[in-house]
């Protein structure tokens, strides 16, 4: 029996619905209920006794989520029918092109690293460019959640503990070297646990669109701190991807057990449908998984424990990464050298508040992770914040938080002493600084009026290096020349507060 070239593609395209009808569990009435068609048109187009139009195959690629295959089918078919070349004028592209795409995502791979307390996340995406348009942006969302399967718990977790676009500390490149350039990025939604990013192709040196037609990798990396991050790891499909490769490095001491699991719009948490593997190689265990042609929508989750517990407490010397993965910004950023900006009170209560709460959540979780029996405080710069305020523990852990808003110095002792300080935007090293015994310091209440306090000793020392900070000024400023810091492994006095007679 002869048959044509158009029966011969229309039977091709029968044969491949069914496969992914089939690859995907669906029956054909199941099928047709989804793309919106009577259960006995599916049956005839699969029974070759209908033949394809293109809004049934585009219907069929949306549902059967096919990889570009069934698409591809329908256009091969549709070539022959119109009696046309069945590839598009111009060099044939190497990837699938489902119908409306313009990023195409060839390759994920997404490694997820844990190190005493810090999780870094490190992306890379192959992009391809099926669309029309130059991509001048790329979206991506950043998310936490500590409680993944508590979500009141969760939610009130990350009230008090709101992710920060400082800890994130985002880095994004595009290119391959020795050509790679850093991308810029601009925040586009920001919640307390999740953030959405746009990466742009563009940086300060120019721009480099991704055209119709062309390629690129683009690569992305940031880091979240172990308090406000579950142990879970999931990429959500929200492109076409034609390849997705998740890791884990793990610390092999800590023994950690890993499984996966899947969801998709059509099925419930199952198990992942391949095995994860694992090697060992000094110190770390790596976990990997790969699936191809993975299902829009979808999102795949690895899962850990540590069988023999993380470490409950970081190492001093690595205490200054766990500061700047919780928002403190640390030496070098720009806003630390900059005098913050006075308050208009009472017309600014509502964001003075708000700026003590999150110094207040964020010294709570400092003094969490290392004692402070000298006292300690922490500035608004410290943590992005452009405000005068300032909060400030006394050595007496049960005092009350003192709250200094658009502090200044109206007087100040003439007898001074030298002690060292350290500093939470440098905690890896103290420095010796002379500062008075007494200090006067006017500043305001939430109404707006103003009131002078007196602070001696140790108190003047901390509202002192606090005042410096909403000044622009670091301690090593106030150093005298020539006078060395001391690594904190070399300093023999934490723990111990200072002592006056």
């Amino acid at each position: 029996m002869i048959t044509s070239a158009v029966e011969r593609a229309a039977d091709a395209f029968a044969a491949e619905l069914t496969r992914w009808r089939e690859q995907r569990g669906l029956s054909k009435r199941q099928l047709a209920g989804r793309m919106g068609f009577d259960p006995s048109y599916v049956s005839h187009v699969e029974r070759r006794r209908h033949r394809p139009t293109e809004d049934f195959a585009r219907r069929a690629e949306a549902v059967l989520q096919a990889g570009g295959a069934i698409w591809r089918s329908f256009q091969e078919y549709d070539g022959i029918r119109r009696r046309r070349a069945t590839t598009p004028a111009g060099p044939a592209p190497r990837q699938w092109l489902p119908p409306g795409t313009g990023v195409v995502v060839e390759q994920e791979v997404a490694t997820l690293s844990y190190q005493d307390g810090l999780y870094r996340y490190d992306i890379h995406r192959a992009l391809y460019n099926a669309g029309t348009e130059p991509v001048t942006r790329y979206l991506v969302r950043l998310a936490v959640d500590r409680f993944p399967n508590e979500p009141e718990r969760s939610n009130r977790y990350h009230r008090d503990h709101p992710l920060t676009w400082a800890e994130l500390n985002i880095k994004a490149f595009c290119g391959q070297p020795p050509t790679r350039e850093p991308m810029d990025w601009r925040p586009k939604r920001d919640r307390d646990t999740d953030k959405e990013v746009w990466l742009l192709f563009e940086n300060e040196h120019g721009r480099f669109p991704l055209y119709p037609g062309e390629r690129t990798t683009i690569e992305y990396v940031f880091t979240i701190a172990e308090e406000k991050f579950g142990q879970w790891f999931q990429r959500a499909i929200r492109l076409p991807t034609r390849r997705l490769t998740v890791r884990l490095d793990l610390p092999a001491a800590l023994e950690p057990q890993v499984w996966g699991v899947e969801t998709s719009l059509s099925a419930e948490e199952l198990p992942l449908r391949t095995p994860i593997t694992r090697s060992d190689d000094g110190g770390r265990a790596r976990f990997e998984w790969t699936t191809d042609a993975p299902v829009l929508n979808a999102r795949y989750r690895l899962e850990w424990r540590f069988r023999s517990g993380p470490p409950s407490v970081a190492h001093p010397a690595r205490l200054a990464d766990r500061l700047r993965a919780i928002g403190i910004l640390q030496r070098g950023a720009d806003l630390l050298r900059q005098p913050a900006r006075p308050l208009d009170l009472p017309n600014d209560e509502d964001t003075a508040r708000e700026v003590v709460r999150q110094l207040t959540v964020a010294l709570r979780r400092v003094e969490q992770m290392h004692p402070f029996s000298k006292g300690v405080g922490l500035a608004a710069p410290q943590l992005g914040r452009p405000w005068s305020v300032a909060v400030v523990r006394p050595p007496d852990p049960d005092s009350i938080l003192l709250i200094l808003l658009n502090p200044r110095i109206v007087g100040a002792a003439s007898q001074y002493d030298e002690r060292y300080e350290g500093c939470l935007s440098f905690f890896d090293v103290r420095g010796k600084v002379r500062r008075p015994l007494r200090l006067d310091v006017e500043h305001a209440r939430w109404d707006g009026t103003r009131v002078v306090t007196r602070f001696d000793n140790a108190m003047a020392r901390l509202v002192a290096h606090e005042i410096d900070h909403l000044e622009g000024r670091l301690y090593v400023d106030r150093m005298a020349p020539g006078e060395p810091l001391v690594p904190i492994e070399e300093y023999g006095e934490s723990g111990r507060p200072w002592t006056y007679s």
